[in-house]
């Protein structure tokens, strides 16, 4: 049996709990007879404690007695974890674990765990992209992935928020199993094999504001509100009321991106609104999101989401009739 010890604490995310639980579970309806696996719920001790849904869950062993070696070892995130001080019961059992395990790692933001753990310098993983900002700032020897569903670095796995704990486990199971069981288990959980594209098409519209007064927000406020148009660099210096040399090196250093990847960013965000709102068709919101043609939205789509617009439509928004 391949053993799985997965971590959990007061107000730990349920569903980050039972969704890598019952992917594993699962597979053993595929695998043969005590090749399968066995999960262990550990915690500070053996009293239930409560997630963050008001469900109880209960430890099958607490830290110390769950001090040998297991195949794999899991912390599970929670939503007031980023904010928490770590328990040391918890980073001081993970710390152990990363030696002892062959492999170890997170769920969610379970990563803030291994961090106060020691566990994060100098590998690549990733958290939920609510959390990754926070995780990059709070670790900076880390290097955070924002927009991957998990990642593996060398024994260390990652996963993005709450039901990327799902794409995990099968994930793990076909490095175990092969493909035919993870396929079998996502069947049978009705979820995708291997979801397509990054984090960034479930988070909201990420185009960097700047303040509220700043020349940047005058430039936002002016470009949404002429999409179609082309926007040189020059014309939005202009509108910021700034020599072009200043308006180039202020704006990178208040948002991060230069002018056209800005523009590019707000045509992105007025086109993922205009799909998940309406019903118009491809060529349509293409045109009215300033976009040359209907192929170059996709081609920024696949770019910056890993999606299509017709595949984002289709998980977020409404059918376009005849498109």
């Amino acid at each position: 049996m391949t053993s799985v010890a997965l971590a959990i604490f007061p107000d730990v995310q349920a569903l980050d709990v039972a969704g890598p639980l019952d992917a594993f579970m699962e597979a053993n309806r595929f695998i043969g007879e005590g090749r399968g696996y066995a999960v262990t719920l550990v915690g500070a001790d053996r009293a239930p404690v409560r997630a963050s849904n008001g469900m109880l869950i209960t430890p099958d062993a607490s830290f110390d007695e769950a001090c040998s070696g297991f195949d794999l070892a899991l912390v599970a995130g929670g939503p007031s974890l980023p904010a928490t001080v770590p328990d040391p019961r918890l980073t001081g059992w993970l710390a152990a674990m990363a030696v002892r395990c062959p492999r170890y790692g997170s769920i969610c933001n379970g990563a803030f765990a291994l961090g106060h753990a020691g566990l994060l310098d100098g590998r690549t993983v990733t958290t939920h992209w609510q959390d990754a900002p926070r995780l990059a700032a709070q670790f900076p020897e880390a290097r955070v992935e924002l927009d991957r569903i998990h990642v593996r670095d060398g024994a260390l796995v990652t996963s993005a928020g709450v039901t990327a704990g799902i794409d995990l486990a099968p994930a793990l199971i076909q490095e175990d199993h092969g493909g035919e069981v993870a396929l079998a288990v996502a069947r049978r959980l009705v979820v995708v094999a291997q979801r397509q594209g990054g984090q960034s098409q479930f988070s909201p519209f990420l185009t960097p504001l700047g303040k509220p007064d700043s020349p940047v927000a005058r430039v936002r406020a002016h470009v949404m509100a002429h999409l179609r148009d082309a926007h040189r660099v020059e014309a939005l210096a202009g509108i910021a009321g700034m020599s072009l040399r200043n308006f180039a090196r202020a704006f990178k250093q208040e948002t991060g991106l230069t002018p056209a990847a800005f523009v590019e960013s707000l045509r992105l965000d007025a086109a993922r609104n205009r799909l998940e709102a309406s019903g118009l068709a491809l060529k349509v919101v293409a045109h009215e999101c300033g976009f040359t043609s209907a192929e170059h939205m996709r081609l920024v789509f696949v770019r910056s989401l890993g999606v299509t617009p017709s595949q984002y439509r289709a998980s977020f928004g409404r059918p376009a009739p005849n498109a």
